[in-house]
């Protein structure tokens, strides 16, 4: 072969590229349809999907400046503008969000119709808190599934039940004390501390511990109703059983709800599983395109394709649609539970979890890609032979749609995903047959492959055919799939056979191959370790490729399997109705012999969002502390009594017990003034029940996400203020206009709570407003006859909305300073803590070699088990969650480096990636076979090292980020060591491969373990730069003999 005089001078130009490039054999593609074979050329049509190709004329093509004489008229635009703006306000209001927005509207307006229609307002009796009714419509707002609306309502269940328990018990304690024993300032004391303090103290600790939205507005209401009838109505300070006043709370709620239920599943409904066949569709279509990408990427040999902007948009839109499809699949049980439809959720379950499972198999093939081409950009900038040896000729816009030339098939199947390959025909002449094979064979390959891009080459002119038709006719199932435009489940017949026979193809080729490249690379004569290491990571890189390619296709028979039985169940047996979990009496038997692995239901890849739950086949760390605690009682030393104390008082030191108690002594001393006879009548006069609901609603873990809702709410406090200013002016007290008016101020908050996202802002609004509008309405018509407070049957409304933001005020400053007064928690310290905790478990995990579980069994240390990456991650959400309220705190030192410390938690979540591909690849077969176990005792001493260099390494990020301490300059290398373990692996196969029964897919493990080895190094490497960034000048501080 000619030398190019391009080949080191880095990167070859585009010319000297294409004539470099080989042209491939033809390959021979399956129609998933029809499963008919057919041999031609494959070339693919630019897209149309997310290229633009309906976005109107080119613009090379149009005028960047008007002609003066075409100038329209100042009226004209003007009606031109008034259009367009009328046809996207007509288009949002039939979306789903807009919808919904309206639907929050019209639920708000019939919930205000309980201070305005005398008959509704009469159900409640004679009080001047209706307005009670229409909060609660803005809190429990209808734009929501119908799934997730029982959800809702089993929310508020329980928040009513719970209400009422505080309510009765403490008005049974103050009755009891007061009235049998005469000793009713010990009631008062029993109450203040037990029901207010204790009662709202749980409250607190709920909605922190479960952190789920419905679960945060449940929690309000019920600090709502429980503040109401404490702290306002007077029963329980006159030690009396009145159950009036509770009565008349507790049906504002109901009537609130089923205003919102009624609404939601009246108008417009909507439906979950609807959206889980939408959001099916669309993850389908995404890991379709992401396929696509990777594979062209790959046989290009080069990462412009991944960096281009639509792999960008589609790896943007899987994650955004995966999110929703998690939402989606959990309300959906709501609905298909209540239908008896239970097996049909099950089934959707799995059908979600084996759609996560194909995207890790597409996460492989991305970092297999992400090796390749590190290796050769790296072989480039050393002036190496050129990297893009088989770089086809570039084309105007990337295609998810593929044509089979030359050849006829039906218009469904008129259309694929990559790029075009330039490939022979069968009927070539001897001379492009040697064309298709570039490379000879025999003693002349040990001068020919002298670098890893030379085999790299080989790979892609052997495998690339097979490749691409694998991949195009994946591709074409996942177009067709799960479901049809009607609903329908769209599974073909001759979709499996036809997927079979393309995996026996692709096999068969992958073997053949991989056989000629390793062959090949034996005869290469042996070079330095660090040649040696280059060959055996591209091999690794192009070899796992493959492996992954070859499981996407398994994982997709799983896919086909799940989808034939969904659609036996949904049509075939469509009244095969049960309601098997409604036999509570069933469960009690199994629950004991239940195994949770392969139960959809408790399936860590449906919870994958939930920051609280445990994913079902890894133990929890109750049950695993459980499990060392068994081991723990063997006898030891006799520990003295204060420790064994510390020891079992540990339960108080939790954060989250720390802060309900915390809540609760704040809520009992803000309460305190409405229990005294001589601060009563000022607590009532400044609406001290709004300021300790706004107290329960600002309080927070950190001091960071309490500075956040506290601006949020107080600022949405003063402007819903202002808008019931402005409301009761220009009414005058007009009910009419009030409910007009009302109406207006919920379509736009609900637009902020829908649409925007901004919840407490849009709920604090709307808050304020009813305290002040519809409370002066229900003053001025006489609903209490001896409430002349704030002007009475004449409303100061200035008054009103003074004492309400005043009352708000007080109570977000309350929770300020509670926040920090008592066992503060600053979200800084609490995230750099657990960014250490975190770099120091996953240190330990990599202390011991993860693969020595494959031939020594795991490990008894809890610590050491791989399968703890499931913790790590929901740990690492909640890192996210501190370094966004991290952000709100206040540091005479600067501000907080929010930019630095997300890559810093970008390159963490990338290792947590890699050790669940090794947590997959592991536990895909949990033992090794003799080929396996063989090549790992013959690496057990370089695998050690690595692992030993990989978790001092993250010891020491542990300590820097600990002590805020720069980086030491003299830290282990682990490229070096990871070198000899190539090496070791390249050595295995060319000394020992003959006299061991091994073959290809013994190396797949290694292959993995390689590849994500080399990806912690870089990620490691990515997040030291960063701390040298934050720490690297030393603060002489730190230096201090103190």
């Amino acid at each position: 072969m000619t030398p190019n005089p391009n080949a080191y001078e880095g990167v070859a130009s585009p010319i000297s590229r294409k004539s470099l490039r080989p042209r491939l054999r033809q390959a021979t593609l399956i129609l998933p349809k029809t499963g008919r074979r057919v041999r031609r050329s494959v070339t693919f049509k630019p897209s149309t999907g997310l290229c633009g190709a309906n976005e109107g004329p080119s613009d090379e093509q149009s005028p960047l400046l008007r002609r003066p004489g075409r100038q329209l008229a100042l009226s004209s635009r003007i009606f031109e503008g008034a259009k367009n703006y009328t046809e996207q306000a007509w288009t949002f209001a039939n979306s789903k969000t807009g919808r919904g927005v309206l639907k929050c509207s019209i639920a708000y307006f019939i919930g205000s119709l309980a201070t305005f229609v005398p008959a509704i307002a009469a159900l409640v009796g004679q009080q001047d808190g209706k307005h009670m009714v229409a909060t609660i419509t803005v809190y429990f707002h209808p734009a929501r599934s119908k799934g997730s609306m029982v959800e809702a309502i089993l929310c508020a269940a329980v928040a009513f039940l719970y209400a009422v328990f505080i309510c009765f018990s403490s008005m049974a304690v103050s009755m009891f004390r007061g009235i049998t024993h005469d000793l009713i300032v010990l009631g008062h004391v029993i109450v203040l501390v037990t029901f207010c303090g204790g009662g709202l103290g749980l409250v607190g600790w709920t909605k922190q511990r479960l952190g789920h939205p419905l679960v945060n507005v449940s929690c309000s209401l019920t600090s709502l109703a429980i503040i109401t009838v404490l702290t306002k109505e007077g029963a329980v300070q006159a030690a009396e059983f009145s159950d009036d006043k509770v009565v008349q709370v507790m049906i504002m709620i109901l009537m609130g709800v089923f205003a919102t239920t009624a609404v939601s599943l009246l108008i417009s409904p909507t439906s979950a599983c609807d959206e889980l066949k939408k959001d099916l569709i669309q993850v389908t279509d995404s890991l379709g395109d992401l396929l696509a990408m990777i594979t062209r990427g790959f046989l290009n040999g080069s990462e412009e394709e991944l960096q281009q902007q639509h792999f960008l948009d589609a790896s943007d839109k899987y994650r955004k649609v995966f999110n929703s499809l998690t939402k989606n699949l959990k309300e959906a049980k709501y609905e298909k539970y209540i239908m008896g439809a239970e097996k049909e959720y099950q089934l959707e379950a799995q059908l979600v979890n084996c759609m996560q499972r194909l995207a890790q198999n597409v996460g492989g093939l991305r970092s297999a890609a992400t090796t390749q081409f590190l290796l050769l950009a790296q072989q480039s900038a050393t002036g190496s032979t050129t990297p893009i040896s088989t770089e086809y000729a570039p084309t105007p816009m990337f295609s998810f749609f593929p044509t089979i030339a030359n050849g006829s098939m039906s218009p469904s199947e008129e259309h694929g995903v990559l790029a075009a390959i330039d490939e022979t025909p069968e009927d070539e002449t001897q001379e492009g047959s040697r064309l298709a094979y570039p490379f000879p064979d025999g003693d002349s390959v040990a001068s020919i492959f002298n670098s890893p891009s030379d085999i790299f080459s080989r790979f892609i002119t052997q495998l690339g055919p097979s490749m691409k038709s694998l991949a195009v006719t994946l591709r074409k199932i996942l177009d067709e799939l799960p479901y049809a435009y009607d609903g329908t489940i769209a599974v073909d017949a001759h979709f499996r056979t036809s997927l079979e026979d393309a995996v026996d193809l692709y096999t068969s080729s992958r073997e053949e191959a991989l056989g000629l490249l390793y062959k090949n690379k034996e005869l290469t004569r042996a070079g330095s370790v660090a040649l040696e290491a280059d060959f055996e990571e591209v091999a690794a890189s192009c070899g796992y490729f493959s492996f992954s390619l070859l499981d996407f296709a398994n994982e997709m028979k799983a896919y086909l399997e799940i989808l034939d039985y969904l659609k036996l169940e949904v049509e075939e047996r469509p009244d095969g109705r049960t309601w098997n979990w409604l036999k509570f009496w069933g469960k009690a038997r199994t629950s004991k012999s239940k195994h949770y692995i392969g139960d959809p239901e408790r399936d860590s890849l449906i919870s994958q969002n939930e920051e609280t739950e445990i994913p079902g086949d890894v133990p929890s760390p109750t049950e695993r502390k459980a499990a060392s605690d068994v081991h723990s009682t063997q006898p030891g030393p006799k520990w003295p009594i204060r420790y064994r104390l510390w020891k079992a008082l540990g339960v108080l030191r939790r954060d989250d017990v720390k802060f309900a108690i915390k809540v609760g002594i704040g809520a009992a001393l803000y309460a305190l003034p409405s229990f005294l006879a001589a601060t009563r009548p000022f607590y009532q006069h400044w609406r001290g029940e709004w300021g300790l609901l706004s107290y329960m609603l600002v309080c927070s873990m950190t001091i960071g996400a309490s500075n956040t809702t506290g601006f949020a709410r107080f600022f949405g406090t003063c402007l819903g203020a202002v808008c019931a200013i402005i409301s009761w002016t220009a009414s005058q007290g007009n009910a009419y206009l009030l409910a007009f008016f009302g109406w207006l101020m919920s379509l736009w908050t609900s637009y902020l709570i829908v649409a925007l996202g901004r919840g407490p802002m849009g709920r604090f609004i709307m808050l304020t407003y009813n305290l002040s509008a519809l409370y002066a309405y229900s003053l001025s018509v006489k609903d209490l006859e001896d409430d002349d407070d704030e002007g009475g049957v004449d409303p100061i409304i200035t008054e009103i909305a003074l004492h309400r933001v005043i009352a708000v005020l007080s109570g977000c400053l309350w929770g300020l300073i509670i926040t920090r007064l008592i066992w503060p928690i600053s979200a800084q310290r609490k995230f750099k803590d657990g960014l250490s905790i975190l770099w120091l478990r996953m240190g330990l995990i990599w202390k011991r070699d993860p693969l020595a579980m494959l031939t020594e069994g795991e490990s008894p240390n809890v610590y050491m088990d791989l399968r703890e990456e499931f913790e790590l991650h929901r740990f690492l959400s909640r890192l996210e969650n501190l370094r966004s309220a991290a952000a709100s705190e206040v540091d005479l030192r600067g501000p907080f480096p929010e930019g630095a410390y997300s890559r810093i938690l970008k390159s963490t979540g990338a290792m947590l990636d890699a050790f669940h591909a090794m947590n997959v690849m592991i536990m895909k077969n949990p033992r090794a076979t003799k080929g396996e176990a063989e090549m790992l005792r013959y690496t057990i001493n370089e695998r050690a090292q690595l692992s030993a260099r990989i978790s001092h390494l993250f010891q020491v990020l542990a300590s820097s980020m600990k002590l805020e301490y720069p980086l030491n300059e003299a830290l282990p290398n682990i490229e070096h060591t990871r070198d000899r373990l190539l090496t070791k692996i390249f050595r295995f196969r060319k000394e020992d491969r003959d006299g061991i029964d091994s073959n290809d897919e013994d190396f797949e493990l290694l292959y993995a373990y390689a590849l994500v080895t080399g990806q912690l190094s870089k990620e490691i490497t990515d997040v030291g730069n960063e701390i040298d960034k934050l720490f690297g000048v030393l603060d002489e501080e730190i230096l201090k003999l103190q």
